[in-house]
C-alpha cells in the first residue's frame, strides 16, 4: 500500500487508526475514573501506601485526604479524556509522570512505576492520534 492510499479515509490503515484511537480513548477515560473513585471506596488497595513520605509532608492534611484529592484529579482527568482527548490525554500523561516520580522516589514499587510508564506511553499515543484527528477535521 502506498503512502497516498494509506491516508485515504476508509482504508484499512485508517480503520485501524480509528480503532486504536477509540480503544485508547475508552481505556484512558474509564481507568482514571475507576481508580479515582476507588480512592473513596478503597476496594482495590490501600492507596495511602503508594504516597511517598516527602509528598505527604508537602501536602496539607493526612495521607488519606491527599489520596482523596488524587481521586478527584483522576476522575477529572478521565472526564477530560472523554470530552477533549487531545488535552485530556496530555493531562493523564503528566499525571502518570508524577506518579512514577512519586513511586521511584520511595525506592519501592518499581513494578508499578514500570507499568505506569507503559500507560504514560499509551496516553502519549492517544494524544498523538487525537491531535492528528483534529488536524484532519480542520
Amino acid at each position: 500500500m502506498t503512502s497516498t492510499t494509506a491516508s485515504l479515509p476508509g482504508t484499512r490503515s485508517q480503520r485501524g487508526t480509528d480503532r486504536a484511537y477509540r480503544l485508547l480513548r475508552t481505556v484512558f477515560t474509564v481507568a482514571p475514573v475507576a481508580f479515582g473513585l476507588d480512592k473513596f471506596a478503597g476496594l482495590l488497595t490501600d492507596w495511602e501506601q503508594y504516597l511517598a513520605p516527602w509528598v505527604d509532608d508537602l501536602v496539607p492534611g493526612t495521607a488519606h485526604q491527599a489520596m482523596l484529592a488524587v481521586g478527584v484529579i483522576e476522575v477529572v482527568a478521565g472526564v477530560a479524556v472523554a470530552v477533549a482527548p487531545r488535552f485530556g490525554a496530555l493531562l493523564v500523561a503528566g499525571w502518570l509522570a508524577g506518579i512514577i516520580i512519586n513511586l521511584v522516589s520511595m525506592g519501592a514499587y518499581y513494578d508499578v512505576a514500570l507499568r505506569d510508564f507503559g500507560l504514560l506511553v499509551g496516553a502519549l499515543a492517544l494524544a498523538t492520534l487525537a491531535f492528528d484527528r483534529h488536524q484532519a477535521q480542520v
